[in-house]
């Protein structure tokens, strides 16, 4: 049975319950973030309750949110090897008793998947206490979950037109990837950074949540190439394990920066910055799009199915960002690149454009009015126009 609480005869507004399976990484995490504060913005008593193995990235991110999280005990399967996967199947059936537990808890009216692993038991547990059920899938080419969960699933909300995944026609929806209302606010507003002569040309360099390693140490080498460092200003976010080297080398070499293990206002960043050095994450892709900022992008070249080359070769063949592989990388290489662009604005202009034309920066509120239809067409007689919002 699906949960109770929002009564279609009842005549009056209601308070939606919703979980939101799943995180990780923030790649799933801020998506289903950015869902969760669109859900709320359309009325306080709309609740939202994250479900996940809460590592300390998610506690830590849903804390700063202000939204709760129970947690459950998953483990991935992929690329672990037979005895791991093994051990992961036998579990899966006390994660998903343990999930429909928390359903039973909570009695949601609706529950989102992000498409990590941890969101697989609470979709079925979903699935078999008969509550509707959307997915998020934020890549070109859908992660293993999404693929196994989509024929549970009554939506599945896309980020990118094309989809190489073979849903169900009926149940997709192209949305776009939700992001947080932080990146969304500053979209609507923000105006390009100052390229008058004589100002310095910003460059941000930012690997995820995590940082990346090999683009710090490609950036490092590229400092050298800049002769007249008095033109460029860097942002650069390392991750933790790198943060001193980077810092170091920027003192070394002359070139002014900021750098820092992770920024918690990015869309500060953003709007400071005329070219994007980054990784290919549906996220960051999302982000970049819907700022249009001019960008090189260089896939992790082990993302699950090579999703963030698909992702990156997506925006380059639109002449939306650069694609470097990162077995193609040199400091020599990215030195040349954000000369080019520091001294050919109109390519940079062209390409900003170009990305402003792929975002959507409405995503995450075409999910939201998604969702609260179909809670209203699995209640009996209710209309989608008397849920709160």
């Amino acid at each position: 049975m699906t949960a109770r609480g929002c009564n279609p005869a009842s005549g009056g507004r209601c308070a939606l319950r919703i979980v939101i399976a799943g995180g990780g990484t923030g790649g799933h995490l801020f998506p289903g973030i950015a869902v969760a504060e669109e859900i709320r913005a359309r009325h306080p008593a709309h609740q939202v309750l994250f479900i996940s193995r809460g590592n300390e990235f998610e506690r830590t991110a849903l804390a700063a949110a202000g939204l709760p999280l129970a947690t459950i005990s998953v483990e991935g399967l992929k690329g672990r090897g037979p005895w791991n996967q093994l051990r992961g199947l036998c579990r899966l059936p006390v994660s998903i008793v343990k999930s429909l537990r928390r359903l039973q808890a909570f009695r949601p009216h609706l529950v989102i998947g992000l498409g990590s692993y941890s969101a697989g038991p609470v979709v079925m547990a979903a699935w078999l206490r008969r509550i509707p059920v959307a997915l998020c899938e934020q890549n070109v080419r859908p992660g293993v979950t999404n693929r196994v969960l989509a024929r549970l699933a009554d939506r599945i909300f896309t980020s990118f037109d094309q989809t190489e995944a073979g849903f169900d026609s009926a149940k997709v929806r192209w949305t776009g990837n939700p992001l947080r209302r932080q990146i969304v606010e500053k979209s609507a507003r923000t105006a390009p950074p100052d390229t008058a002569p004589g100002q310095r040309f910003t460059v941000l360099v930012v690997g995820g949540s995590q940082g990346a390693h090999r683009i710090n140490t490609a950036v490092i080498e590229a400092l050298g190439g800049f002769g007249d460092t008095a033109g460029f200003f860097f942002i650069h976010q390392t991750g933790h394990a790198d943060e001193a080297m980077v810092a170091d080398a920027y003192r070394r070499s002359g070139v002014a920066a900021r750098v820092q293990a992770f920024f918690e206002d990015m869309a500060t960043q953003y709007g400071q910055a005329h070219l994007v050095i980054c990784r290919a994450g549906a996220t960051t892709v999302a982000e970049i799009t819907a700022l249009g900022k001019a960008s090189v992008l260089i896939p992790y070249p082990h993302a699950a199915d090579g999703h963030q080359h698909l992702n990156a070769r997506r925006l380059a063949d639109a002449g939306a960002a650069e694609l470097i592989d990162e077995q193609e990388l040199s400091g020599a290489r990215l030195s040349e690149r954000i000369r080019f662009f520091a001294s050919h604005l109109e390519a940079l202009n062209r390409m900003e454009q170009l990305a402003s034309r792929l975002g959507k920066p409405e995503a995450a509120r075409r999910i939201v009015d998604e969702c609260f239809r179909l809670v209203a067409a699995r209640a009996p007689g209710q209309r989608a126009n008397r849920l709160t919002g």
